[in-house]
């Protein structure tokens, strides 16, 4: 075979020259949007000088990380000429519903005010200790549905517990059950495709979440949908930690116990935790599932506030959330989180809460399930604990859990971690109790991790090798995205 050397010579030239040009030109386009769109000014000079400097590696990586919100769904949510946006105004004036409604303290009401629902009384909550408990009580809920299922898990896997849920989910689909299956893209990469197929040949609705709108968008996968919601027939539903794997129920080879809290929910708030859900499937699905907004009748007394948070609203709600959390503390700040990479506002925060005399206390794993992100929570040890936080590390296999406790007065379990990503990037649920016989029970539950505990102090770090030392440091420069 003959080749035409000189033509292709040229081509290869043309391409050499091509190629640069275009990522350069990208760079330029980039760091407009960055100058633009810049969140922090130490964030946007790093990019602007990346993208100016390095546009070869830069540009991919800004394909990736760079953008802090979903434009198409912040334009969804906010919007009020949507389906969607009038949803959330219906339920919001709902006449029935307002009996439900309550005011708590100024500073918990503010809570409130970051994604515009109301506390609700007239709940009936059951806190989940670890995934047997969790799933037992799930599965259960799914077999009792009459109407119709929402499930949203951050990671399915196709495994021993995973093919129990999907075993329960076609038996009610085939009893005439609506079904409805939300998944996150990223964080169930490996979810197989039979698994999927079974569900939808037995008539399962399947939406998988992802951030595709756009061909720009087809290259983010710092966005990620981090919620775990069960919602059966708009009047149980079940928000915490767990995903849905062999691990959550001790199974691992790598832990001897998962310690992860969960907590299931009836009477009205459940439908905050529905209006969340019904979101995310009509940004994946482009419809809305077919759901009763009815007030369910009043299972107790309980009052529950839902706080949905993610990079579609018009601010960065999961740090508020955090941030005011915080501050509202005046005697005990207990948190509870396997990752701890907070963000400037978090920290100060902290630092102050313990100044004014709190007891704040911050309880991470022992043993990672994520080395770096570990590395980087015990750089962060330096920086609270010399205003008198006290950090410990649970021993008892691995903990997974996210939860607060503030005062007698505040107590909150959800999905969100004390790392930028649930702060800023990922979508997050936190279910917020004020009833204090809840607040006591979560208390006992706190007490005993603790008892599992030991203090980590800056002295166990200074005792760690230099290497340790110089990882931890590391680590820490990549906390805008772990």
């Amino acid at each position: 075979m003959d080749f035409n050397l000189p033509l292709i010579q040229v081509v290869v030239e043309y391409w050499m020259l091509l190629v640069p040009l275009l990522l350069h030109g990208l760079g330029i386009l980039f760091i407009f949007d960055v100058l633009m769109n810049g969140r922090t000014s130490q964030g946007t000079i790093a990019w602007v000088m990346a993208l100016f400097f390095f546009p070869y590696l830069a540009v991919f990586l800004y394909l990736m990380f760079g953008a802090r919100r979903i434009q198409d769904y912040a334009a969804s949510h906010q919007s009020g000429t949507t389906d969607i946006r009038h949803l959330g105004k219906k339920l919001r004036q709902n006449g029935e519903l307002r009996r439900f409604m309550v005011c708590e303290t100024p500073q918990i009401d503010v809570l409130s005010d970051i994604y515009q629902l109301p506390a609700m009384k007239g709940n009936r909550c059951s806190l989940l200790i670890d995934g047997t408990v969790t799933f037992d009580s799930i599965l259960q809920g799914i077999s009792e549905a009459k109407r119709y299922i929402m499930v949203q898990f951050f990671i399915i896997h196709a495994d021993g517990l995973g093919n129990r849920l999907k075993k329960a989910l076609i038996e009610r689909a085939r009893a005439g059950v609506r079904v409805y299956f939300l998944y996150d893209k990223v964080g169930s990469v490996r979810l197989t495709r039979s698994y999927i197929d079974d569900l939808k040949s037995a008539g399962v609705q399947v939406g998988i979440f992802g951030v595709g709108r756009g061909w720009l968008n087809r290259f983010r996968i710092n966005f990620r949908n981090h919620r775990k919601i069960v919602v059966v027939d708009g009047k149980k539903s079940w928000v915490g930690g767990h995903n849905v794997g062999d691990e959550y129920l001790g199974m691992s080879h790598r832990f001897s116990r998962w310690r992860d809290t969960h907590v299931k929910m009836e009477g009205p708030v459940t439908l905050g935790v529905q209006l969340s859900f019904v979101e995310d499937w009509h940004w994946a699905c482009g419809n809305l599932p077919e759901a009763s907004w009815d007030p369910p009748p009043a299972y107790g007394s309980e009052r529950v506030l839902c706080i949905p948070t993610g990079p579609g609203d018009i601010v960065e709600s999961g740090s508020l959330m955090m941030v005011q959390a915080i501050n509202a503390a005046t005697r005990r700040c207990w948190m509870f989180s396997p990752y701890f990479v907070p963000d400037v506002a978090v920290i100060k925060a902290l630092q102050l809460a313990a100044m004014r005399g709190v007891d704040v206390r911050i309880l991470i794993p022992a043993n990672p399930d994520k080395r770096v992100v570990w590395w980087a929570a015990h750089s962060y040890l330096f920086d609270v604990a010399l205003a008198g936080v006290r950090m410990y590390t649970y021993r008892d296999g691995f903990m997974h859990q996210k939860v607060f406790l503030i005062d007698d007065s505040l107590a909150g379990i959800g999905t969100a971690n004390l790392d930028n990503r649930s702060l800023r990037i990922n979508f997050e649920i936190t279910m917020a109790f004020t009833d204090s016989d809840f607040i006591r029970r979560v208390e006992t539950m706190c007490l005993e991790d603790f008892a599992r505990s030991d203090p980590l102090t800056t002295d166990d770090v200074y005792r760690r090798s230099l290497m340790f030392r110089l990882a931890i440091r590391t680590a820490r420069l990549f906390s805008p995205i772990l």
